[in-house]
């Protein structure tokens, strides 16, 4: 009798959701736990091409952390497409402006850059402050960096 290796199929993820708290947590560290749990990596079923993560929700967002000095240095550019349309900004005026979309940035770069990398991170949700209206799914706490703490 042959044994074969067990490929999990999407009806087999059960679709849990979590909460991380962002507070004190170092981005990279915390961006890559989340990727992590977004593609499933946690769970024994876990199967490269097929959506086996969780929905994480991530609070506290404006209270992430980067060392050094990466709130002067580091840059987000995007383009309009225009000649000259290079926009720049750096960290920290990100966290003033929109604290959300640098968690956003941290995990979407360390997902696959393909259509199981989109529909991934779909399944993340970023909050600025200590609310989520996502009480109705009993996300359970998931602490991911535990220096943070």
């Amino acid at each position: 009798m042959k044994k074969y290796t067990y490929s999990a199929k999407r009806t087999d993820n059960p679709g849990n959701w979590c909460v991380v708290d962002a507070s004190g947590a170092t981005l990279g560290r915390l961006a890559s736990a989340i990727a992590a749990r977004l593609r499933g990596k946690h769970t024994p079923l876990y199967t490269p091409h097929a959506d086996m993560g969780d929905w994480v929700i991530v609070i506290n967002a404006d209270k992430v952390v980067l060392t050094g000095q990466k709130w002067d240095q580091k840059t987000y550019y995007r383009h309009s497409g225009y000649i000259g349309g290079l926009k720049a900004i750096t960290a920290g005026k990100l966290l003033a402006k929109k604290p959300e979309d640098l968690v956003r940035f941290a995990v979407k770069g360390m997902l696959p850059k393909n259509r199981l990398g989109r529909q991934l991170f779909r399944k993340l949700k970023v909050y600025p402050g200590d609310t989520h209206p996502h009480e109705a799914q009993k996300p359970e706490v998931v602490v991911v960096d535990p220096k943070s703490k």
